[in-house]
């Protein structure tokens, strides 16, 4: 399936560096636009299977969410995003080695059922989710390679 928002950018760091960036909640906070971090549930890091609940932020605007680890490889750390117990989305970072460090890949997929994405309107103050999430994840890449290069 064709994610709704994605972008890549070529990283001088290897792809260990940088999955440990992306699969860090509190450094991922640092780099993402909207999430600001979280905290595991039952779980000490990350591992497929393993949950988080993180708090995303959006101007004055703050809503928590809980997210379970789908992927976890060197090469792809992926979760699955649920809001008030129901599908939000899917994000995922894909790294692929280059010689001269790595690609990395952010993607994400709107899970939201059609009934609930005006509810989701008042709560982040995002009309068009495709458009805002392809703006955020090009920011984030961007303090993603600082973070990484660094």
């Amino acid at each position: 399936m064709t994610p709704d928002a994605s972008a890549h950018i070529d990283v001088a760091a290897s792809p260990q560096r940088v999955f440990e960036l992306v699969s860090d909640l509190r450094r991922l906070g640092g780099v993402a636009e909207e999430y600001s971090g979280g905290r595991w549930l039952g779980a000490t890091g990350p591992s497929v299977g393993a949950r988080f609940r993180g708090v995303n932020r959006r101007g004055w605007r703050v809503w928590p969410t809980v997210s379970t680890v789908t992927d976890c490889s060197a090469s792809r750390f992926a979760f699955e995003v649920r809001s008030l117990g129901l599908p939000v989305s899917r994000w995922q970072y894909d790294i692929e080695p280059t010689a001269s460090g790595c690609r990395v890949t952010e993607s994400t997929w709107d899970r939201r059922p059609g009934w609930y994405k005006p509810i989701t309107v008042l709560a982040t103050g995002v009309t068009d989710r495709a458009v805002t999430d392809q703006r955020n994840i090009e920011a984030t890449l961007e303090r993603l390679k600082k973070a990484a290069e660094a």
